[in-house]
């Protein structure tokens, strides 16, 4: 059993994680719209992760003997200059994430919440993957200054990534 404050926090979190889905599908629908279909590939799985990070939280949640607390969902950015911005806007988003996952852990230790600590450490894994990733195609944005055929070949990269779910427990 979690106490009150770690299932508000959770609760908290599981919003954050099903914004993050939200977002970045209004991102592979502006990457679509721009003929970008490797972008728009990137952030729809994006998406799909997202689902399931938020699906995690969900489970979790109540497993732990806890109410699971579905508040509104804000609605994202839509309009983008760029690639580039698109995916330091990604970036930030990312880095907000992080902390909020380092918030619940601090909660967790403080609160000598084991069980959760153990869960959270899964998605502090995961966050560095994140930022990595994004970090790398902004790098490559930047090489080709989010321009011509360089957008080309990065969009071609990127339309090779597919999603694969968890094949442990949601």
């Amino acid at each position: 059993m979690i106490s009150t404050k770690m299932a508000k926090a959770l609760n908290e979190q599981l919003n954050k994680e099903f914004y993050s889905a939200y977002l970045y599908l209004g991102m592979s629908a502006w990457s679509e719209l721009k003929g970008l279909k490797g972008f728009a590939n990137w952030f729809y799985v994006q998406h799909q992760e997202e689902t399931i990070h938020a699906m995690k939280f969900y489970n979790y949640i109540l497993d732990q003997g806890a109410d699971v607390n579905l508040l509104s969902i804000d609605k994202p950015e839509a309009n983008f200059k760029s690639t580039l911005e698109i995916f330091k806007k990604t970036l930030e988003h990312e880095q907000f994430i992080t902390k909020s996952i380092y918030g619940l852990v601090d909660l967790a230790l403080e609160e000598k919440d084991h069980a959760t600590n153990a869960f959270l450490q899964w998605f502090v894994n995961e966050q560095v993957e994140e930022e990595s990733s994004v970090s790398e195609i902004i790098d490559k944005l930047k090489l080709v200054d989010d321009k011509g055929n360089g957008i080309f070949m990065i969009d071609k990269e990127l339309s090779g990534r597919t999603f694969t779910p968890n094949t442990g427990t949601i």
